[in-house]
């Protein structure tokens, strides 16, 4: 299962890393791909993931989220 994640905030690669590595930490999440260009990141699980608690883990990083697909 893969979601679409429009992260605000984002300006330099240290920013991608810390949106990487917070959504890396949920549980069920085996990989995120962050990009810098698009200002989006794309997580694969292996479980269902509610919207809340990626925008909990984003917000936490100091970053906000404007949409999930």
């Amino acid at each position: 299962m893969t979601k679409t994640i429009h992260v605000v905030g984002m300006g330099c690669q240290n920013c991608v890393k810390h949106v990487k590595e917070a959504l890396e930490a949920l549980d069920g999440v085996t990989a995120a791909d962050v990009s810098l260009d698009t200002n989006t990141a794309v997580i694969t699980t292996t479980k269902e993931i509610s919207d809340n608690v990626i925008i909990s883990a984003i917000d936490d990083a100091g970053y906000d989220v404007a949409k999930i697909e």
